[in-house]
């Protein structure tokens, strides 16, 4: 058996359906608002902060380390020098008196050069000290508004999860009654609008979504449902006010 086509009155009052169930959907996302966005926007800046807390703390330990190091040679390089100093005590000839006397210099200049490299790394460890605790505030205070968000978004989500279930639920077995040619249009002029109305009443002789005016002749046309009309301004399907009043028993008409 052929399946019964849908009179034009008929698809029109699917669509107008389908965009109210959305617009309900739409209420609620609003009810959200910015929240979901903001929680992923702070989730992922507190990832970026806690590897660069990781990073800095990694620094900081490095030039720690750095000083101690250089502490240890000047340690081990005073011992040089006391051991040379007391063989100095007993050189045999000039040569052995000239070797140590180099070696004590020498040592002197490690002790110079490991000072220098202490004080650049103190001032190191100061900045990266700095920076650990100014990125720890700032991380302490991610992680506040974040744990804020979420309880205000967790609690909007429970107070619209059942309603939000049911309305999807509802809206996808709209969707499924609607020709896909239609619901194509209709999606693409949805998604055109960020208050996602494609499908509008006309409201004082104006279109229910641009709010420009629509020509008696057209209003005339719409009234009478033989063809689907949008807006001349703006493209959204335009349907009269009685439409939720049309019987599925109404006679056929050709389609469009």
């Amino acid at each position: 058996m052929a399946v019964k086509e849908l009179s034009i009155a008929e698809k029109l009052k699917q669509l107008y359906e389908l965009q109210m169930v959305d617009s309900e959907l739409d209420q609620i996302q609003i009810l959200k608002g910015e929240l979901p966005m903001e929680v992923a926007d702070l989730e992922d800046e507190i990832a970026g902060l806690e590897t660069r807390l990781t990073k800095l703390t990694a620094q900081l330990k490095e030039a720690e380390m750095e000083v101690t190091r250089h502490n240890n040679n000047i340690k081990d390089a005073n011992l040089h020098i006391e051991r040379y100093t007391k063989q100095l005590d007993e050189v045999k000839n000039n040569r052995e008196f000239d070797a140590l006397t180099k070696e004590i210099e020498n040592q002197k200049l490690e002790i110079q050069l490991s000072e220098r490299r202490i004080r650049e790394h103190k001032s190191l460890v100061a900045q990266k000290q700095e920076s650990l605790e100014a990125t720890e505030a700032r991380l302490e205070a991610k992680n506040k508004d974040l744990d804020n968000k979420k309880v205000e978004l967790a609690a909007i989500i429970e107070k619209t999860e059942k309603d939000e279930e049911k309305l999807m639920k509802k809206s996808e077995k709209a969707r499924k009654k609607i020709e896909a040619r239609l619901l194509r249009a209709y999606d693409k002029t949805r998604s055109s609008f960020r208050n996602g109305l494609a499908v509008v009443r006309i409201e004082r002789d104006a279109c229910g979504g641009c709010f420009n005016k629509v020509p008696a002749q057209v209003q005339i046309e719409i009234g009478l449902r033989k063809k689907i009309l949008a807006c001349e301004h703006c493209g959204r399907i335009l349907v009269d006010n009685e439409i939720m009043n049309i019987h599925s028993e109404e006679p056929e008409v050709e389609a469009l």
